[in-house]
Parts: C-alpha cells; structure tokens; sequence
C-alpha cells in the first residue's frame, strides 16, 4: 500500500478530451520523491529538443509531495512544470494557498496535461472523478472572477481553482498561473503554456487524506515542527511584518535592486513591513496548515479596491525600486492588476524597469512606446503599462515576452538583466556573491528559490548537511568553498521543492527526514536525502541539455558585474568565473560540453537517461 501518496496520476489528453488514470511509478517517487523532482523525471521522458513549449506537445504537469494534505507544517504548496515559453529551457513554478492539498484530497498526487483543447476548457477533479467543461464564457475573464464563477457552476465553495487571466490566454511568456485568490505560481511563463492548450482552470475537490505509514511517530514529529516554528526568529518576523520585511534589511545589505540593478541606495522607509501595516493593511493570512503566516490582506481606497493580496518583497522591489517608486499604495494596485490578470510580478516589473532603462539611453523612442515618455518614479505609467500588457496592445505586447525578448528587438542583449531568459530575481548578487553561482547554474533560469544563499548567510543554515553560513565580512567574498555551499545548498532546496515544503520552514535535516519516513515508510537518512536533491538538481541538468543547453548559458548579465557607486554592496563585483571553475569541478560537470561526467551519472544512477 502506498502511503504519503495516493498513488495515482491523472493524464489529461486535451485534443482528445480522453482522460485516464495510471499508478504512481513507485521506482520514480523513490528516486525522486515529488513536486519538481518527480515532475522532471516524467517530463523527461516526454520531451525532445524540438518540443514546442507553446505546441500541443509540451506536457504540463500539476504536482504535489508525499507531504502535502498533512499535518505537517507548511506543506501546502504545488507546483507546476513544463518547457518554459519564455525561456525555452526548465519551466518550473510553485505557490501556496490550499490548492495542493485539495488536489491530494481529489485523490491524485498529480496531474499531467498534455495536447490542446479546440476550444476554451477547465478541468474538474472531485472525489476521484474528473472531466473537462466548457470554459468559452469564462474566456476573457480575470483570475478572480474565473475562480468566483467556477465555483458557482460547480456548486463547491470549498474547491480551489488554478486558472489564467487575460495573460495567459494572450500567450503572453510571462503570464503566471493564479490560485485561492491571489496566490500565484508566478515563474518562467507557464500561464502561457496553458492559454496555449485553451485549458483555463483546473477546479480540485475533495475528502481523500493521504494515509500515512508511522501515524504516531509523524504526529510526535509534526508536534515538534510546530514548536520549532512558532519560536524560530526567521519565522516570527516573516509572520510579524510578511515578506516585505525584508525590504530595508536587504537595502542595508545592497540586496535590494535599485534602479535596474544601476543604482546601490534609495529611501525605502515607506515600502517596509511597518509601512504596510500602518497603511494599507486589513488582516495576516496563512497556506495550508502554515504557522508563519506571511500573506496580507490589503485595502486600497484611492483605487477602489476593498480587499487585495498585500504584495511581497519581491513584487514591492520589481514594482518599486527598480523604477524608484516609493508609492506603496501604488506598488501595491500594480501588483493587484498582475494578480487579476495572470502576470509575474518579477518578470513584469523588470521588463518594465529595463524599458525605461533604454528608454533613458536612447535605446527606444516615443515612436516605439506609444508617445508614452518613460521615467524613473512614474507608478501611474507603470499601471497602464501592466494594462496594456495583459492584452497585448502596442508596446505592451513587447513588453509581454519579457526582457530578452524586448533586448532582442532593440539589439541591447548586453543590457538585458537574466539569465537563461528568465529575469533575475530581487536579490543583488554583489551583495551577496553566492548568489552570483546560484543565478548562474538554476536550472529555470535567474533564480532566488534554488537556493535562497543570502537567508543562508544570515544565520539559516543546516548544520547537519554542512551548510553554513559566514562572516558577515565575507558575504562579497568569490572562493571555491562558496561555490561549493552554493551547490550543497542547491541540492537541500530541491528536497523542499520535492517536498514541497515551503523555504520559510527552516527545520533541522534530521527532523524533515523523520516527516518523511513515518509518512512513506522508507529509512533515508539526512545525508541520503541531501544525495537525492543532488539527483533531482541534476535530473533538471538532463531536461535543460535535451532542450540545448550549453556552458555558455551558465553565466550572469554583465550589468551585474559592474561595481555600484553606493549602497551596502559598493564596489563589490562577484567573481564568477573562478567559483563557476569550482562549481563544475565540485558537480562533476564537463566544463567543455555542460554534461555531466560518466562518473557522476552513475553515482546518481541516472547514466541510463545520459
């Protein structure tokens, strides 16, 4: 019997409207246990380097962990995986909310979706049944109104709905995939993946709960995580001031993207935790069994909103530093519109960012912007162009496949912030050089959940694995031992993204693997689970060099590695080159190919895939 698991799939055939039922491979889930890890390992077996990521042919698989649906402290997190249109390599995004657990309590670990429906469709899972509806009068809807009117028609308030807004039916390849109101699986454009296939909503329902193999030892270990959190600083402030938090800790730091990553200080006083909350701020709210609580409802009076999602550090960066906008108000009705209609806030604020970046230089025009002049601290321009973007209209419609593709049109590559297309996240990487490796090896792209390095300096480590954090005087330092943490880290945050555990639930290893083994009934060990995050991370290595990729793609923009005049991080440039020598040497990569080494494929047991 299998436990932790439901052990079932679901595979939904949108051409053929066929959809079946098949067991969960036993030998995958051991290798790779779930989420990302598992969604990989079947994804490679479907995919060539020809897949299409917006053809009938890109499988999008929904997927969750033999965690989520117990009791286990924040586990209510899925995930989604895919080739990603905006970067053509690993698609690969996670939220929050309930809709993982809802999907196991619908009865399946996961969902596979493949082909294209020839008309707008949302998929329905309730109980162990499933079938597809007709979704033509929800076309053209926004997330929120979609998931109010699915719920309606299928007379279940208690459902959750994954769906796209206006994005994604417009393809746009930053779209994101929005659940339980403003939850969002933001990353690498996979919204656009499923307006591609015209599946508008998957609805998940249900009262299934995972069985469990040691029921008193995993509720002792679930006691004890619970007492751990509700004392952990990094969780008490997360849950104190949300995310947002952060904001003048990493401006202190040179953390915080300023001014298209230009620019090293600016007054964030009026952007943090504490601004919010005496602002804008209605109520905390939590995932699925999650004692932290990060999440915020805002209201926002000026534009007429009664209740919003409060935004996260990363939206109030993208949406605000990085166009010096101070207007939280504002920042915060930016991001509202990238919620309702299905946009990454990171991607969208920063292509956003880097047009006015060339616009500055010279490098775009009134006649290429719509005779619209774009400035730095212009949150209004900044709202119409969100607009403009979700339905692709003019110059919005540039803007809507991202930066590199904007760098293309306009022949300013050099200029363009990503890595492997995908905008870099909301951590500076001359504030922190391990993130400069971090950025540059993530299988999706620029990255700061592959491993969050710079939480990991400032005291989160897991001393059981050897992953430590340092001085605060070498937080800028490039050394062949931060490149090597930075893969060992690497490796720890792919078991959470195959858990999936949220990263804010800094457990001991020891405790994380006793969850685990009383849910499945397997013996792993700490080290043993750090070995099978080290084969998932490089499983994600297999998919990217079926899709093409080369060494030359593991590097970081050349803006990051210019000094800032200001700021914590002035004058620091990370040392890419030599930690990516020891990267490759430590990862038993081919420095010459990216491959991995024949070795290291058969000490993963993954030289069959190779």
């Amino acid at each position: 019997m299998v436990t932790g698991y439901t052990g079932k799939l679901l595979r939904v055939d949108l051409s053929s409207g066929r959809i079946t039922e098949e067991p969960l491979n036993e030998d995958y889930a051991q290798a790779f246990i779930g989420g990302s890890g598992l969604a990989s390992r079947y994804i490679y077996d479907m995919v060539t380097t020809s897949t299409d990521p917006l053809g009938a042919e890109n499988p999008l698989i929904f997927i969750t962990g033999p965690l989520t649906g117990t009791n286990a402290p924040c586990c209510g997190r899925f995930t989604v995986c895919a080739r990603s249109p905006l970067t053509g390599f690993w698609g690969e995004s996670n939220s929050g909310g309930i809709f993982g657990p809802n999907l196991k309590f619908a009865g399946y670990d996961g969902v596979i979706v493949t082909g294209s429906s020839p008309k707008p469709v949302y998929l329905e899972i309730s109980e162990g049944k499933a079938g597809l509806r007709d979704a033509s009068q929800l076309w053209g809807q926004d997330s929120y109104q979609t998931q109010v009117k699915i719920k309606e028609e299928i007379q279940e308030p208690k459902a959750s709905i994954a769906c796209i807004g206006i994005a994604g039916e417009k393809k746009s390849r930053i779209a994101a995939i929005i659940n339980d109101h403003g939850r969002a699986a933001g990353r690498t454009g996979l919204g656009a993946v499923m307006g591609s296939k015209q599946l508008k909503a998957i609805a998940v329902s249900g009262n299934a709960r995972p069985r469990l193999a040691a029921e008193e030892s995993f509720t002792q270990a679930v006691r004890e995580a619970y007492h751990i959190l509700k004392n952990d600083m990094t969780a008490q402030m997360f849950r104190l001031g949300g995310t947002a938090i952060y904001t003048d800790i990493g401006m202190m730091y040179g953390d915080v993207p300023t001014r298209y990553y230009t620019q090293g200080d600016f007054d964030v006083s009026n952007l943090t935790g504490g601004a919010m909350e005496e602002t804008i701020l209605t109520d905390i709210v939590g995932c699925y069994r999650c004692p932290i609580a990060c999440g915020r409802k805002i209201k926002l009076d000026k534009y007429g909103v009664s209740e919003a999602d409060g935004p996260e550090y990363e939206t109030i960066a993208s949406l605000g530093t990085m166009l010096l906008i101070d207007d939280l108000p504002g920042i915060a009705y930016a991001g509202h519109l990238c919620n309702l209609y299905g946009l990454d806030t990171i991607s969208t604020g920063a292509t956003i960012a880097f047009a006015v970046y060339l616009f500055e230089k010279g490098g775009l025009s009134l006649a290429d912007t719509d005779g619209v002049e774009l400035k730095w601290g212009d949150i209004d321009t900044v709202i119409k162009l969100i607009e403009k973007i979700a339905r692709r209209e003019g110059f919005g419609s540039t803007l809507a496949d991202g930066s590199l593709s904007l760098a293309r049109r306009y022949k300013a590559e050099e200029s363009a912030v990503h890595v492997k297309g995908l905008e870099v996240a909301m951590h500076d990487p001359r504030a922190f050089s391990g993130m400069a490796v971090t950025y540059a090896t993530s299988p999706r792209g620029g990255c700061h959940l592959n491993s969050d390095f710079f939480f990991m300096e400032m005291g989160v480590e897991f001393p059981e694995l050897g992953i430590l954090s340092s001085p605060r005087e070498q937080w800028t330092e490039s050394s062949k031992e931060r490149a090597q943490m930075a893969a060992r880290h690497q490796d720890w945050r792919s078991i959470y993204d195959a858990l999936v555990l949220c990263k804010f639930a800094n457990l001991p290893a020891s405790l994380i693997t006793g969850l685990l083994n009383s849910a499945t009934g397997w013996y792993t060990t700490p080290q043993e689970l750090l070995k099978s995050g080290e084969r998932i991370f490089n499983m994600k290595r297999l998919v990217n060099l079926k899709f093409g990729l080369k060494p030359e793609d593991d590097r970081l923009p050349s803006l990051l590695l210019e000094p800032l005049a200001d700021g914590g991080a002035a004058g620091n440039v990370p040392d890419i080159n030599l930690m990516l020598e020891e990267y490759y040497r430590f990862r038993g990569w081919n420095r010459t190919t990216g491959k991995l080494e024949k070795e290291k494929l058969q000490e993963l047991g993954l030289d069959r895939l190779a």
